[in-house]
């Protein structure tokens, strides 16, 4: 049986009609939504991913792919129908119940303020490889103090940054892209077609290869959901929302599944250099273009980047919309001039103490914090797809005309959603590093479900 419909409690510095802005416009929106999916994780991560998969890494990324897409067709569907900053947690409390929204929210906001500071670091290294000798935390620091500052000025700041970002990020992998497909072909000067000799050793390591890569695949996807935050923000949210998750199919199997069957064509999978330099890097100095690994290297930089600031900005989002909903302290839904500036400002501080974390306790606080937010991405998903199985017929029935964006073969693919979900779990809970993250993350999640159910129990009592 359908949860009822939450009743929102507006906090006082809402009551004299203070809102969040809606300084996005439809290009911000529209490459935020394109350079979204050109993650730091498909520049970093993916690197590990091939030495495990080789080959067969192509399979994995269109296999999570496909899942990923049928995710976000359902996070679509209801955010289209319902926009809010609160994205997912906002459906998850409506369909399920105030402790869903509570646990999801919180638990992403975790996830992406670990992950600020992560990319803090990333971003960092590189620098200090171009400047021996600085200190990286200072450079995080410089970073955190950009990105914090951009958001808390205006969203149309935070709109302006992530547009010149991804269309850095865009027009680099598009060359990529042409490059390979040219070299492949053979057509590119100083080249031969290599054929199919990368490709005869498909799975390198058996089934557990493809497992290990398939689990890679999954989490470089991570990211996705900012643009159903920051539709709540932009001119025209419904028809944001609506395009972004339209054109998500193309974009992950050009960008994604695409850049994977080119770096495995050209580049042998057991490459050292494909982890240490990562992929993109590693293939472009195998076609000897001049000083194309070296510009790599500057988009990897500023994926990172970019990563930070959508993070941080997710993070704010998320959690003034939990608090505008009575989900934590008041003090975080605070706004001046439409921005919640206090969530920006906690948000960043919380991503910077994860950085110094990782100096001043990387065997214990650190890894417990890594551990706890492995799988949050995988317990999100969960609850949109359990959100949008119950929303779905109240929205048919309640207000058909909100269905802007239909998830497709409803129930049928949301059902196999699920299941792919299910699988994962699984699959995760066979090695031995995965298995001890949903350990974590589960412990998380059990905790914030029994807080936010208590919240939720003590709330029905007071009326």
């Amino acid at each position: 049986m359908p949860a009822p419909e939450p009743t929102t409690k507006t906090p006082p510095q809402q009551q004299g009609g203070a809102s969040l802005s809606h300084g996005l416009k439809q290009r911000h929106l529209s490459m935020i939504a394109l350079g979204g999916v050109i993650g730091a994780g498909l520049f970093v991560g993916s690197g590990a991913g091939i030495a495990a998969a080789g080959p067969s890494i192509v399979i994995a990324y269109t296999v999570s792919g496909l899942l990923v897409m049928l995710v976000m067709r359902m996070l679509g569907e209801m955010s289209a129908a319902y926009p809010s900053s609160g994205s997912f947690s906002a459906h998850a409390e409506r369909a399920i119940g105030p402790w869903a929204g509570f646990a999801a929210g919180w638990s992403f906001w975790i996830l992406l303020c670990t992950a600020v500071g992560l990319e803090g670091i990333g971003a960092a290294h590189i620098v200090s490889g171009w400047l021996p000798g600085t200190p990286e935390w200072l450079w995080v620091a410089l970073f955190m103090v950009v990105f914090c500052g951009t958001n808390l000025a205006a969203v149309k700041n935070f709109g302006e940054f992530e547009f010149w970002f991804a269309t850095l990020k865009v027009g680099a992998i598009s060359l990529f892209l042409v490059l390979g497909v040219l070299a492949i072909a053979g057509v590119l000067p100083g080249t031969d077609a290599p054929g199919t000799a990368n490709l005869s050793d498909f799975l390198p390591h058996g089934s557990n290869g493809l497992i290990i890569g398939l689990l890679a695949s999954v989490f470089a996807y991570g990211g996705l959901e900012t643009v159903t935050i920051a539709a709540a923000e932009s001119e025209n949210p419904v028809r944001g929302v609506a395009s972004a998750v339209r054109t998500a199919m193309w974009r992950i199997a050009l960008f994604y599944i695409g850049s994977m069957a080119v770096v495995v064509t050209l580049v042998p999978w057991n490459s050292g250099a494909v982890v240490s330099e990562g992929p993109y890097v590693a293939t472009l100095d195998h076609l000897g273009i001049p000083g194309a690994g070296r510009l790599m290297n500057v988009v990897v930089l500023v994926a990172l980047l970019s990563a930070m600031n959508a993070n941080i900005y997710g993070a704010s989002r998320i959690a003034y919309s939990l608090v505008a909903r009575g989900q934590g302290p008041k003090v975080l839904a605070k706004l001046s001039g439409g921005v919640p500036r206090v969530a920006v400002l906690t948000s960043s501080v919380l991503g910077f103490v994860c950085v110094l974390l990782s100096y001043w306790r990387p065997n214990d606080i650190f890894k417990w914090l890594l551990n706890m937010i492995g799988a949050v991405i995988l317990v999100v998903w969960i609850f949109i797809a359990v959100s949008q199985l119950l929303l779905r017929r109240r929205i048919e029935r309640e207000s058909p005309e909100k269905l802007v964006v239909r998830m497709w073969a409803f129930p049928v693919l949301t059902w196999v959603a699920l299941a792919g979900m299910a699988a994962i779990f699984v699959l995760m809970a066979r090695e031995a590093d995965t298995r001890v993250q949903l350990y974590f993350t589960g412990g998380m999640t059990a905790v914030l479900a029994g807080v936010g159910y208590a919240r939720q129990k003590m709330r029905a009592k007071t009326g």
